[in-house]
């Protein structure tokens, strides 16, 4: 049986640093030497390899990673079975978030990168690519959207988050869990996930949909929030305290924010949902969805930011984000 062909796109990270004159560690290899750099690859794929770009992951872009769904669905369409993207764990949960709602393909797109340098002892990149190459090769990886693939774990996109800042274990899903493992060069699915639709590339524009995020803390005073409308924000996604709250002296502050922008409700807690229907008190998240705000349900601030970026730049209506936060949401 032949074997199946993954595409593999580097677009920087730790995975690919070595030592710079400057001091520390920056992006220097390709994915054509990621690939050279683990033979046993070639036992479970035929590779083709690509380096658009080579950049520490802060510094990518939303633009990138659109241009990159783009790249991606088309060679899905044409002749690859999969394909890995390599980047720095700093922004991994955005962009495969973002990928998932703009990859069109029901085939395997996995997302992976490195904790550790090449060059430093216990480097985990060999293992990681080995690993994300299995997936992406799995026929059982069909259907499940964009996975994210580190330390032998495999997670959804929709779920993952970096949990830590240096632990090769540092990626997570708390919510959910790991949907399965690579274990001898196999990848095994313990949870299925039903994706949820992707975006529609074709209303996407290029122009800047800025969108602030906002983390509340006690004693904030609602003057960055004032001084929104007039940076050029577009949108605005709160990280309410607890459940998704504020104190009550900003409830009517973000009430006049809603009448001009859209405003989503997430919770600054690393897990667990903003709520709907249980506190009533001014600031509380009934009273800040009665003055219209739009619940982000289970989502990370970081990806409902993205969602409704997203949403912005196809110039979506307000019942449509509002659909879309239904439908992106799993509460």
């Amino acid at each position: 049986m032949s074997l199946p062909r993954i595409l593999m796109v580097s677009l920087g990270g730790t995975i690919t640093m070595t030592p710079s004159k400057a001091g520390g560690i920056a992006p220097t290899l390709t994915a054509e030497d990621l690939l050279a750099a683990v033979p046993e690859m070639e036992q479970v794929a035929v590779l083709d390899a690509a380096s658009p770009l080579a950049l520490p992951s802060a510094s990518l872009t939303v633009d990138e990673v659109a241009d990159l769904a783009r790249t991606i669905d088309a060679r899905l369409r044409d002749d690859v079975d999969g394909v890995v993207v390599i980047q720095g764990t700093d922004t991994i949960e955005e962009t495969a978030f973002l990928l998932e709602l703009l990859v069109e393909s029901g085939k395997p797109v996995v997302v992976t990168g490195a904790m550790r340098g090449p060059q430093t002892p216990g480097a985990d990149g060999p293992a990681n690519l080995l690993a994300a190459v299995t997936v992406a090769a799995s026929v059982d990886a069909h259907g499940l959207g964009v996975l994210v693939v580190l330390n032998d774990e495999i997670h959804a996109a929709r779920f993952v988050q970096k949990s830590h800042t240096t632990l090769p274990s540092a990626f997570t899903s708390p919510s959910l869990g790991p949907l399965g493992l690579v274990i001898e060069r196999r990848a095994i699915f313990r949870v299925r996930v039903q994706r949820s639709p992707a975006l529609r590339h074709g209303a996407w524009t290029d122009r800047p949909t800025p969108v602030a995020l906002v983390k509340m803390a006690l004693g904030e005073d609602g003057r960055l929030l004032r001084a929104l409308p007039e940076l050029g924000y577009q949108g605005l996604v709160l990280e309410g305290m607890g459940a998704g709250h504020v104190p009550a002296e900003l409830a009517p502050i973000i009430g006049e924010l809603i009448a001009k922008m859209p405003v989503v409700l997430c919770s600054r807690a690393h897990t667990g949902p903003s709520l709907r229907a249980t506190y009533g008190y001014d600031g509380s998240e009934i009273d800040l969805l009665r003055r219209g705000a739009i619940s982000g349900g289970d989502l990370s601030g970081l990806k409902a930011r993205l969602l409704l970026m997203a949403l912005l730049r196809q110039s979506a209506r307000p019942d449509a984000i509002k659909e879309a936060f239904r439908t992106y949401s799993t509460y």
